[in-house]
C-alpha cells in the first residue's frame, strides 16, 4: 500500500523583502518546524529560531520574537499543529478536546490582536467539520489549513497594497507608526504594503517612521525593512510627529490595526490615537490598513476591545539601560483605541471602507462572503 505524500508548505512571493529570511515559515513536511525571524534582535542581528512545540510558539509570540496581528494569527495556527502532533494517536473526540485546550492556551499569550483567536477558531472549525477518520488524518487537514492561511495572508496583504497604493502622495511624505510591514505578516505587510506597491509603480515619496516607544518597533523594524526595500525613510521621536505635520511635511498617515470593532473603532500600537488627533488638527488623511480577519464583529465599539498591559520594565529601561528610577511605577499599555470618527478610511484586501461607520462596515461585509458586521 502506497504511503500518502508529504504535506509541503506553500511557495510565497515575498516581494521587495525576498532577500531577508521570512517572518515565519514552515520548514519540512509533517515532521517540520515553524521557523521564525527573531525580531527582538533586529536590526543588529538577523537570526532565525526554530519552534517545535506549542510552548515555544507561545513564548515567541509573548516576547515579540514574532509580532503583528496577521503574523501571530498564522503562527498560532502552526503552533496548534505543533502542539497536537504528539497526540495524533488519540481517539477522535480526545484529539478535538486536546485541540481546544491547546487553542485556549495559545490565545492567552496576547489578548488584543483578534487575528490570534480568529486563527484558532478557524482551525477548530476545520476539526469540528472534518468527516470521520483517524486523528492523524485530521492533523494532516489542520496542517494543510495552516499552510492555506499563510498563503492567504500574503495574497491579502498584496491586495491591500494594490487597493491603497494610489493614496500614497507622489513627491509627498507618509507617516507610519510601529511596524505594519512584512515583518508583521507573512509577506508585504498591511500599512507598508501600500508603500511597497506605490514604490514599485514608480511613485517617489519619503516615509517617516515614528520610533514607537517603548520597544522601538518603528526605529528597529519599520526603518529596517523600508531601507532594505530601497525606500527613503526617516526615523523620528514619537513626540515629533505633530510638529512634522505642522511643518507641512506629511500628506498621509497610514497605520495597521490589531483589532477593528464593528463600528470602526481601531486598536493599534499605543500612540496611534495621538497621531489621529494631530492628523485631524492639520487636515491630513488618516488611513488604517488591515485584512478582513482583523475586524471583530462581536465588539460593538472600541470599549469592548481588551487592551494588553505589558511589563513595566519595558518602559523603565531602554536598550538594557535604566531610564527611570528603580521602584517608580510605569504605565505600559501595548495599544490604544482610535475612534472611527478620526479615521478617513480602512484599506482591506477587498477595497476601501469609507466612510468608516457601522453601516458602511455592515454593508461591506454583507456584500462579500464574510459574516456581516451588523
Amino acid at each position: 500500500m502506497s504511503q500518502p505524500s508529504d504535506i509541503q508548505p506553500p511557495t510565497i512571493d515575498r516581494g521587495p523583502l525576498a532577500g531577508l529570511p521570512p517572518t515565519l515559515e514552515w520548514v519540512g513536511g509533517r515532521d517540520g518546524v515553524l521557523r521564525l525571524l527573531d525580531q527582538t534582535l533586529l536590526p543588529s542581528r538577523i537570526e532565525t529560531r526554530d519552534t517545535a512545540t506549542a510552548e515555544q510558539v507561545w513564548e515567541a509570540v509573548r516576547v515579540l520574537r514574532v509580532r503583528g496581528a496577521p503574523a501571530i494569527g498564522v503562527a498560532a495556527a502552526y503552533g496548534l499543529c505543533l502542539g497536537l502532533r504528539p497526540h495524533r494517536g488519540l481517539a477522535r473526540d480526545a484529539f478535538v478536546t486536546t485541540l481546544r485546550e491547546i487553542g485556549q492556551y495559545l490565545c492567552s499569550c496576547r489578548p488584543t490582536a483578534v487575528n490570534l483567536a480568529w486563527a484558532i477558531n478557524r482551525m477548530t472549525s476545520v476539526a469540528e467539520h472534518y468527516p470521520g477518520g483517524p486523528a492523524s488524518a485530521l492533523w494532516d487537514a489542520l496542517l494543510t489549513e495552516a499552510h492555506a492561511m499563510a498563503a492567504e495572508d500574503a495574497a491579502a496583504c498584496r491586495r491591500i497594497g494594490e487597493h491603497g497604493a494610489a493614496l500614497v502622495p507622489d513627491g509627498g511624505g507618509v507617516l507610519t507608526h510601529c511596524n505594519a510591514g512584512a515583518l508583521a505578516t507573512v509577506a508585504y505587510g498591511t500599512a507598508l504594503s501600500l508603500l511597497y506597491v506605490a514604490h514599485a509603480r514608480g511613485r517617489r515619496f519619503r516615509a517617516y517612521a515614528d520610533e514607537t516607544r517603548p520597544l522601538l518597533q518603528g526605529a528597529r523594524l519599520t526603518a529596517f525593512e523600508l531601507s532594505q526595500a530601497g525606500i527613503d525613510v526617516t526615523v523620528l521621536c514619537d513626540v515629533a510627529a505633530a510638529s512634522l505635520m505642522q511643518a507641512g511635511r506629511i500628506q498621509l498617515v497610514v497605520v495597521g490595526a490589531d483589532r477593528i470593532a464593528a463600528n470602526g473603532d481601531t486598536a493599534n500600537k499605543i500612540g496611534t490615537y495621538a497621531l489621529a488627533l494631530a492628523a485631524r488638527q492639520h487636515d491630513i488623511p488618516f488611513y488604517v490598513a488591515a485584512p478582513l480577519s482583523t475586524f471583530d464583529c462581536s465588539a460593538p465599539s472600541g470599549q469592548a476591545i481588551p487592551i494588553e498591559q505589558r511589563p513595566e520594565d519595558e518602559v523603565r529601561t531602554c536598550g538594557g539601560a535604566a531610564v527611570a528610577p528603580a521602584g517608580v511605577r510605569c504605565f505600559n499599555p501595548a495599544f490604544d483605541v482610535t475612534p472611527a470618527a478620526l479615521i478617513t478610511g480602512i484599506v482591506t484586501e477587498r477595497g476601501l471602507v469609507q466612510p468608516v461607520t457601522r453601516e458602511r462596515i455592515g454593508d461591506f461585509f454583507a456584500s462579500g462572503s464574510q459574516t456581516p458586521c451588523l
